[in-house]
């Protein structure tokens, strides 16, 4: 059965521009990658739980804050790996450098027998529409795409 998760794209509309909220994953593996490794606050959709209700525990979880709002869908993807990702948009501005991811564990360095805690997410930064195109996880550049056709029909 192929995975799904759920994740919601924050904006903030500025000066008739538009920023979009990523994260940068954290661990050992994503350490040295920064241009193609963004993404939007996502994860796992667990048993008897709505994509909306998984995207909102995911954001609370990886960033340390509840966010609220009206969910804009932008319906699903599937990322290089295989997983299927459900994606929402929510305005909401908050302060990136405030973030604070919970941890996990693994055996790292790989069959050393120890363990390590690491942040899931170790950053968080607004971008314009131009600089996450850069710098996003390609499979997930078309939630951004999706979010501005969106805001283009608005007004």
């Amino acid at each position: 059965m192929t995975a799904r998760s759920a994740g919601i794209l924050l904006y903030r509309l500025m000066g008739g521009g538009m920023d979009v909220l990523l994260v940068h994953p954290g661990g050992p593996f994503w350490r040295r990658r920064d241009r193609g490794a963004w993404q939007i606050p996502k994860g796992e959709i667990a048993a008897g739980e709505s994509a909306e209700e998984a995207a909102l525990r995911e954001v609370q979880e990886e960033l340390g804050t509840a966010v609220q709002g009206t969910f804009v869908p932008l319906g699903t993807l599937r990322q290089a790996g295989g997983k299927i990702v459900e994606g929402f948009a929510l305005e909401q501005d908050l302060d990136a450098a405030a973030i604070i991811s919970n941890r996990f564990e693994i055996e790292w360095p790989p069959r050393s027998g120890r363990r390590q805690s690491f942040p899931e997410i170790d950053a968080a930064r607004w971008f314009s529409i131009s600089e996450a195109e850069a710098m996003m996880l390609p499979s997930q550049q078309p939630f951004v795409d999706r979010l501005a056709d969106y805001l283009a029909l608005r007004h």
